[in-house]
C-alpha cells in the first residue's frame, strides 16, 4: 500500500478576519483556491491541509487535536482558557494592523461611568467566559448574559452595558453608544496543537510557515527605496538614511556615483524623498515589498 504523504492540518479563520488571512497567505507565496461551497480550502501545498473554522471556535479544535494548528484571536484563546502553544503573534486584523480591542459600552446618556459602576447590572457580549472572570477579578459582581449576535442594539432594553469588539469604534458611536473602558486588547496568533508541536516534521512545517507570515507582514509597513547618488551628495544622502536600516551601497560604472539601495518604513517615503532629492539624489525608485526576512 503507498504510503500517504504527511499533511499539517492548519485552520483558517472564516468570518471577518478571513479575506485579509488568505491576502496575507498569498503575499507569504502561498497560492490558496477556496471554493464557496466548501470549507477546505486547497493549498498549493501538498503538505498542507486547510480548514475554515470560526476564529471564535479554533482554539479549543487545536487543543482538542481535531486541528494541528490555525490563527485566531488572542481574545478567543483567553475565552476558552485553550491550552495551545502560541507559535506566534501576527499583528494584523480586518481592517489594519492595530490591535483589536473588547470594550464596555453604555448608551451615550448612561449614568454607568466606570467599571465599578457595573455592580449590580446586566452585561451582553459574546466574549461571556473572559468578561466573567475579568469582573470578578475587580470585585465586581454584574449578571453576564450571551449575546448571539447584534449586541450594540441591545442597551438599554435589553442590557444596561455590552463587551464588545471594535477597531476604530464607529459601529459603536452609529449606535449611539460611548466606552467606558477596555478590558483587553487582541491580536491575531499562531496557534498550535501540544502534541503537534512535539512532532519533529509538523514543528519544522509551522516554523517554516510563520517565518513566511512574519516576513509578509514585515513587508506590509515597508517599502523599497533605490536611487543614484553623486560623491559629492553621498554623504548627506547618507546622513538623511542613518536612522534607517543599513542601506546597500554599491558604485556605478560612471565614475563618481553610487547606487544607494534600502528598506524603509512606508510612512516616512513622502517625508525623505523630497529630502534625498535636494540632497542630490537622483533616479529614485520606490518599489513593494513581498516578504522582509530579519
Amino acid at each position: 500500500m503507498e504510503k500517504k504523504n504527511k499533511a499539517l492540518k492548519l485552520g483558517l479563520p472564516k468570518g471577518s478576519l478571513q479575506e485579509s488571512t488568505l491576502r496575507l497567505f498569498k503575499k507569504a507565496g502561498y497560492h490558496i483556491t477556496v471554493s464557496s461551497r466548501s470549507y477546505y480550502p486547497v493549498f498549493d501545498d501538498a503538505e498542507i491541509e486547510s480548514m475554515l473554522i470560526r476564529a471564535q471556535e479554533m482554539a479549543r479544535y487545536v487543543e482538542d487535536g481535531h486541528l494541528d494548528c490555525g490563527l485566531t484571536g488572542l481574545d478567543w484563546v483567553l475565552e476558552y482558557n485553550a491550552d495551545v502553544v502560541e507559535v506566534a503573534e501576527l499583528k494584523y486584523a480586518k481592517e489594519g494592523f492595530s490591535p483589536v480591542r473588547w470594550v464596555v459600552a453604555v448608551p451615550t446618556d448612561s449614568k454607568i461611568r466606570t467599571l465599578k459602576d457595573l455592580q449590580g447590572k446586566r452585561i451582553a457580549t459574546e466574549l461571556v467566559g473572559f468578561t466573567k472572570r475579568f469582573l470578578k477579578s475587580k470585585g465586581i459582581k454584574a449578571e453576564v448574559d450571551f449575546s448571539w449576535g447584534a449586541t450594540e442594539v441591545k442597551p438599554p432594553d435589553l442590557a444596561d452595558a455590552i463587551v464588545e469588539l471594535t477597531e476604530t469604534g464607529s459601529s459603536l458611536r452609529a449606535n449611539n453608544l460611548r466606552i467606558v473602558d477596555t478590558l483587553i486588547e487582541s491580536t491575531t496568533r499562531f496557534i498550535a496543537n501540544k502534541k503537534a508541536w512535539q512532532d519533529k516534521w509538523k514543528r519544522q512545517k509551522m516554523e517554516n510557515v510563520v517565518l513566511l507570515l512574519k516576513g509578509a507582514l514585515s513587508a506590509e509597513e515597508k517599502v523599497g527605496l533605490k536611487m543614484n547618488v553623486p560623491e559629492k551628495a553621498f554623504k548627506k544622502v547618507l546622513s538623511l538614511l542613518s536612522a534607517m536600516h543599513s542601506p546597500t551601497v554599491s558604485s556605478l560604472s560612471d565614475s563618481g556615483w553610487y547606487a544607494i539601495d534600502v528598506v524603509i518604513d512606508e510612512r516616512v517615503v513622502r517625508d525623505i524623498i523630497p529630502k534625498l532629492k535636494s540632497a542630490g539624489a537622483s533616479g529614485i525608485v520606490e518599489y513593494q515589498l513581498n516578504k522582509v526576512i530579519p
